[in-house]
Protein backbone atom coordinates (compact mmCIF):
# COMPACT_ATOMS: atom_id res chain seq x y z
CA UNK A 1 0.00 0.00 0.00
CA UNK A 2 1.31 3.41 -0.97
CA UNK A 3 0.29 6.90 0.02
CA UNK A 4 -0.20 9.95 -2.14
CA UNK A 5 0.67 13.63 -1.89
CA UNK A 6 -1.13 16.31 -3.89
CA UNK A 7 0.62 19.68 -4.05
CA UNK A 8 -2.07 22.36 -4.10
CA UNK A 9 -0.09 25.41 -3.02
CA UNK A 10 1.43 26.63 -6.28
CA UNK A 11 1.18 30.32 -7.13
CA UNK A 12 -0.91 29.73 -10.29
CA UNK A 13 0.35 33.06 -11.64
CA UNK A 14 -0.51 32.30 -15.27
CA UNK A 15 -3.93 30.92 -14.34
CA UNK A 16 -4.83 34.00 -12.33
CA UNK A 17 -6.62 31.98 -9.65
CA UNK A 18 -6.04 28.87 -7.55
CA UNK A 19 -5.95 25.75 -9.70
CA UNK A 20 -7.29 23.75 -6.77
CA UNK A 21 -10.61 25.60 -7.03
CA UNK A 22 -11.13 25.25 -10.76
CA UNK A 23 -14.45 23.61 -11.63
CA UNK A 24 -14.12 20.14 -13.11
CA UNK A 25 -17.37 18.57 -14.26
CA UNK A 26 -19.35 19.09 -11.08
CA UNK A 27 -16.35 18.88 -8.79
CA UNK A 28 -13.12 20.84 -8.47
CA UNK A 29 -9.78 20.00 -9.99
CA UNK A 30 -8.32 19.26 -6.55
CA UNK A 31 -11.20 16.99 -5.57
CA UNK A 32 -10.88 15.18 -8.91
CA UNK A 33 -7.13 14.62 -8.54
CA UNK A 34 -7.50 13.49 -4.92
CA UNK A 35 -10.02 10.88 -6.05
CA UNK A 36 -7.68 9.65 -8.79
CA UNK A 37 -4.62 9.30 -6.56
CA UNK A 38 -6.63 7.64 -3.81
CA UNK A 39 -7.84 5.05 -6.28
CA UNK A 40 -4.37 4.53 -7.71
CA UNK A 41 -2.26 4.48 -4.55
CA UNK A 42 -4.73 2.81 -2.20
CA UNK A 43 -3.35 4.38 0.97
CA UNK A 44 -3.50 7.66 2.88
CA UNK A 45 -3.71 10.92 0.94
CA UNK A 46 -2.11 14.21 2.00
CA UNK A 47 -2.86 17.57 0.40
CA UNK A 48 -0.28 20.32 0.85
CA UNK A 49 -1.54 23.90 0.69
CA UNK A 50 0.10 27.32 0.85
CA UNK A 51 -0.07 29.21 4.16
CA UNK A 52 -3.60 30.53 4.60
CA UNK A 53 -4.87 28.95 1.37
CA UNK A 54 -8.54 27.98 1.35
CA UNK A 55 -9.27 24.61 -0.23
CA UNK A 56 -12.49 23.05 -1.52
CA UNK A 57 -14.10 20.48 0.76
CA UNK A 58 -12.19 17.20 0.87
CA UNK A 59 -13.00 13.75 2.28
CA UNK A 60 -12.61 13.58 6.05
CA UNK A 61 -9.73 11.11 5.86
CA UNK A 62 -7.61 13.34 3.61
CA UNK A 63 -4.98 15.09 5.69
CA UNK A 64 -4.23 18.72 4.86
CA UNK A 65 -0.84 20.15 5.79
CA UNK A 66 0.47 23.64 5.19
CA UNK A 67 3.76 24.77 3.69
CA UNK A 68 6.01 25.96 6.49
CA UNK A 69 7.26 28.82 4.31
CA UNK A 70 5.40 30.42 1.40
CA UNK A 71 6.89 30.64 -2.08
CA UNK A 72 9.58 27.97 -1.77
CA UNK A 73 8.34 25.93 -4.71
CA UNK A 74 7.45 22.25 -4.98
CA UNK A 75 10.32 21.05 -2.78
CA UNK A 76 8.66 22.77 0.19
CA UNK A 77 5.40 20.96 -0.49
CA UNK A 78 7.24 17.69 -1.06
CA UNK A 79 8.91 18.01 2.34
CA UNK A 80 5.60 18.56 4.10
CA UNK A 81 3.81 15.78 2.28
CA UNK A 82 6.49 13.14 2.75
CA UNK A 83 6.87 14.08 6.42
CA UNK A 84 3.13 13.67 6.96
CA UNK A 85 3.20 10.17 5.47
CA UNK A 86 6.44 8.96 7.06
CA UNK A 87 5.72 6.16 9.50
CA UNK A 88 2.47 5.27 7.76
CA UNK A 89 3.77 4.22 4.36
CA UNK A 90 7.19 3.81 2.80
CA UNK A 91 6.25 5.12 -0.63
CA UNK A 92 4.16 8.00 -1.95
CA UNK A 93 2.93 9.02 -5.36
CA UNK A 94 3.42 12.79 -5.58
CA UNK A 95 1.68 15.06 -8.05
CA UNK A 96 0.55 18.60 -8.68
CA UNK A 97 -3.11 19.52 -8.51
CA UNK A 98 -3.32 20.56 -12.17
CA UNK A 99 -3.42 17.12 -13.84
CA UNK A 100 -7.01 16.72 -15.06
CA UNK A 101 -6.32 13.59 -17.09
CA UNK A 102 -4.43 11.72 -14.36
CA UNK A 103 -5.54 8.09 -14.42
CA UNK A 104 -5.31 5.67 -11.48
CA UNK A 105 -3.59 3.15 -13.76
CA UNK A 106 -0.77 5.66 -14.29
CA UNK A 107 -0.38 6.06 -10.54
CA UNK A 108 -0.21 2.29 -10.07
CA UNK A 109 2.30 1.83 -12.89
CA UNK A 110 4.63 4.52 -11.58
CA UNK A 111 4.53 3.03 -8.09
CA UNK A 112 5.25 -0.41 -9.55
CA UNK A 113 8.34 0.98 -11.26
CA UNK A 114 10.04 2.17 -8.08
CA UNK A 115 11.69 -1.13 -7.24
CA UNK A 116 14.67 -0.56 -4.94
CA UNK A 117 15.17 3.04 -6.05
CA UNK A 118 14.40 6.16 -4.03
CA UNK A 119 12.47 7.92 -6.78
CA UNK A 120 10.58 6.58 -9.80
CA UNK A 121 10.73 9.31 -12.45
CA UNK A 122 8.54 8.93 -15.53
CA UNK A 123 9.87 10.47 -18.74
CA UNK A 124 7.15 11.39 -21.23
CA UNK A 125 7.76 13.24 -24.46
CA UNK A 126 11.41 13.55 -23.53
CA UNK A 127 10.69 15.37 -20.26
CA UNK A 128 11.05 14.07 -16.72
CA UNK A 129 7.87 14.32 -14.64
CA UNK A 130 8.94 14.93 -11.02
CA UNK A 131 5.43 16.13 -10.13
CA UNK A 132 3.83 12.91 -11.32
CA UNK A 133 6.34 10.53 -9.76
CA UNK A 134 6.92 8.17 -6.82
CA UNK A 135 9.12 8.94 -3.82
CA UNK A 136 10.30 7.13 -0.71
CA UNK A 137 8.85 8.91 2.30
CA UNK A 138 12.24 8.52 4.00
CA UNK A 139 13.47 11.27 1.67
CA UNK A 140 11.66 13.90 3.76
CA UNK A 141 14.76 14.76 5.77
CA UNK A 142 16.94 15.04 2.68
CA UNK A 143 14.41 17.41 1.11
CA UNK A 144 14.48 19.55 4.25
CA UNK A 145 18.27 19.69 4.12
CA UNK A 146 18.14 20.84 0.50
CA UNK A 147 15.63 23.54 1.40
CA UNK A 148 17.87 24.71 4.23
CA UNK A 149 20.70 24.99 1.71
CA UNK A 150 18.56 27.19 -0.55
CA UNK A 151 17.36 24.62 -3.08
CA UNK A 152 13.83 24.89 -4.45
CA UNK A 153 13.85 22.62 -7.52
CA UNK A 154 13.00 18.91 -7.68
CA UNK A 155 16.05 18.51 -9.95
CA UNK A 156 18.27 19.26 -6.96
CA UNK A 157 16.75 16.31 -5.12
CA UNK A 158 16.95 14.01 -8.13
CA UNK A 159 20.68 14.67 -8.35
CA UNK A 160 21.20 13.21 -4.87
CA UNK A 161 19.01 10.10 -5.20
CA UNK A 162 18.87 6.66 -6.74
CA UNK A 163 16.37 7.25 -9.53
CA UNK A 164 14.48 4.65 -11.55
CA UNK A 165 13.77 6.28 -14.91
CA UNK A 166 10.47 5.04 -16.34
CA UNK A 167 10.28 5.54 -20.09
CA UNK A 168 7.12 5.47 -22.17
CA UNK A 169 7.72 1.87 -23.21
CA UNK A 170 7.74 0.79 -19.57
CA UNK A 171 4.65 2.81 -18.72
CA UNK A 172 2.64 1.55 -21.68
CA UNK A 173 3.67 -2.07 -21.16
CA UNK A 174 0.89 -2.06 -18.57
CA UNK A 175 -2.29 -3.26 -20.29
CA UNK A 176 -4.64 -1.17 -18.16
CA UNK A 177 -2.72 2.06 -18.67
CA UNK A 178 -2.23 1.46 -22.38
CA UNK A 179 -5.99 0.98 -22.82
CA UNK A 180 -7.02 3.89 -20.59
CA UNK A 181 -4.37 6.49 -21.46
CA UNK A 182 -2.40 5.51 -24.57
CA UNK A 183 -1.08 9.05 -25.06
CA UNK A 184 -0.01 9.35 -21.40
CA UNK A 185 -2.11 12.45 -20.93
CA UNK A 186 -1.91 11.70 -17.21
CA UNK A 187 1.07 14.06 -17.11
CA UNK A 188 -0.56 16.92 -19.04
CA UNK A 189 -1.05 19.94 -16.78
CA UNK A 190 -3.16 23.06 -17.22
CA UNK A 191 -1.12 26.22 -16.72
CA UNK A 192 -3.44 28.95 -17.95
CA UNK A 193 -7.11 29.54 -18.71
CA UNK A 194 -6.73 28.59 -22.37
CA UNK A 195 -5.25 25.19 -21.48
CA UNK A 196 -7.94 24.72 -18.84
CA UNK A 197 -10.73 25.51 -21.32
CA UNK A 198 -9.23 23.11 -23.87
CA UNK A 199 -8.99 20.38 -21.24
CA UNK A 200 -12.60 20.94 -20.17
CA UNK A 201 -13.73 20.67 -23.78
CA UNK A 202 -12.02 17.28 -24.18
CA UNK A 203 -14.00 15.51 -21.48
Amino acid sequence: MAGAVVLAGGRSSRMGRSKADLEWHGSTLLQHVVERVRDGAGGPVVVVRAPGQTLPELPADVEVVEDEVAGRGPLQGLAGGLTALAGRTDVAFVCATDLPFLHPAYVRRVLAGLGDAEIALPVVGGFGQPLAAAYRTALAQRVRELLAAGSTRPADLLATCAVAVLDEAFLLADDELRAADPQLDSVVGVNDLQEYDLARART
